[in-house]
Formats: C-alpha cells, sequence, structure tokens
C-alpha cells in the first residue's frame, strides 16, 4: 500500500540527512546534509587512486556553536565550524599519508568553493587498499533551469517566490519541508536547490537580500538549501 502523506513527507524530511549551517551566524543559510555529500562525493571521485567510503558531516564543537542571526529551519544545526569523517580505500602507488592529503585537499576545496561550508576539520580513516585505482563515474544531480513560469507577484508568498527564482543559480524551489516558502511571525523561509556553477552561499545571500526587499515590514529571511547541482 502507498505511503500516506504524513509518511512520505516524513521520509524526505529524514532524506535531507542533517540542516547544517551554510556561512556564519549572520548569513541564515542552512544546506542539507544530502546535497553537501552528494558534492563532496564528486570532488572526492576526481581523485586518482582513492576510494570513497561513508561520509558525513557534522558539527564539530558543538559547544562552539552560536545562535543564527534569524530563526532556523526546524531541527537545523546552529551555527559553527563543521567536521567531515570519512573512511576511504586507496591503492598501493603512493604512502597512504600522501592518498589521504590529497583527499583531504579535495573535501575541502570542494566544501569551501562550491559551496561555503565552515569546515574546521577533516578526519580521514583508511579502510582497505585497492588492487587498482577505482574508475571514475561522473556524479548526478538537480538540472535544468527554474520551474516553469513565473509566480505572480500578488501577495507576500507570491513575490518572495518571485524574487527567489529571480536570483542567478537557483535553479528552482524546493517543498521538502512544506511550501517552497514558509511565512511566521515577521519571517520568510524559502527552500531551494542551486546550481552547480554558482557558490550555495553566495546563492544564499542574494536570494535573502532579494526576498526581504520585497515584503513590507521588513522580516527576516532564511534559506535552505535543499539541492545542489552536480
Amino acid at each position: 500500500m502507498a505511503p500516506d502523506g504524513w509518511t512520505q513527507a516524513v521520509r524526505e524530511r529524514l532524506g535531507l540527512g542533517r540542516l547544517l549551517p551554510l556561512g556564519g551566524a549572520a548569513d541564515g543559510a542552512w544546506l542539507a546534509e544530502r546535497a553537501a555529500i552528494g558534492v563532496l562525493r564528486g570532488a572526492a571521485a576526481g581523485v586518482t587512486g582513492v576510494c570513497l567510503g561513508t561520509l558525513r558531516v557534522a558539527l564539530g564543537d558543538p559547544g562552539a556553536a552560536v545562535a543564527p542571526a534569524v530563526p532556523a529551519p526546524p531541527s537545523a544545526l546552529p551555527p559553527g565550524p563543521l567536521r567531515i569523517e570519512a573512511d576511504f580505500a586507496a591503492t598501493a602507488d603512493e604512502p597512504l599519508p600522501q592518498a589521504a592529503w590529497r583527499l583531504r585537499d579535495a573535501l575541502l576545496a570542494a566544501a569551501s568553493d562550491r559551496l561555503g561550508l565552515a569546515i574546521a576539520e577533516v578526519d580521514l580513516r583508511v579502510t582497505g587498499l585497492l588492487d587498482a585505482a577505482p574508475v571514475s563515474t561522473a556524479a548526478t544531480g538537480p538540472t535544468g533551469g527554474n520551474a516553469p513560469g513565473t509566480p505572480r507577484p500578488d501577495g507576500p508568498r507570491e513575490r518572495a517566490a518571485a524574487a527567489a527564482v529571480s536570483v542567478p543559480g537557483v535553479l528552482r524551489l524546493t517543498s521538502t519541508l512544506g511550501a517552497p516558502v514558509h511565512l511566521a511571525d515577521g519571517h520568510v523561509r524559502v527552500e531551494l536547490a542551486t546550481a552547480a556553477d554558482h557558490r550555495a552561499l553566495d546563492v544564499a545571500l542574494a536570494v535573502r537580500a532579494a526576498v526581504a526587499k520585497s515584503q513590507d515590514g521588513h522580516p527576516t529571511v532564511a534559506v535552505l538549501v535543499t539541492e545542489v547541482g552536480q
């Protein structure tokens, strides 16, 4: 029997993983761990002689986390330095520490340059040796442009949606946590997917500015990036 709407929503929400702080406390942006891992795995696939295993991103020091400047999405992690933890296997063509450094550099570069995550530490663990270098496969992700049509800017929700999709780097609005635009008590939360050729944090900041400008009464704005193009 097909799951009811509530069960399906819970499954989709759990599939996002943690909601990671994107940028710092003042940036008002979060990124689904699932989206972050997709980008990080894509970067690791370009490291020759290495095969990435398990991968997770979490707060490096929960005690160092701070309160966000705007209301966070439900169950989102507070802003603070993040930690990447990963297992990998490598060939014996080079010393394992050298392979680990190449993998670490690739993960850090992707986290910073593609996403905008504040990574304080990368913890890598070797779990095996490879007989041959793995064959790289292209990562897949969201493709295409903005959703068809432009929302009519009638009410505050419609104006926020129109402002968000007008920002370069926004592929489309998404609705994993509910409506793509959530309005409550002087606060606006926008959920979206970003393009592969735009840094996720930069897109989120531009969306925050555009959405705030579209509203009356100077509401706070938060952005949740649920998908990142590969």
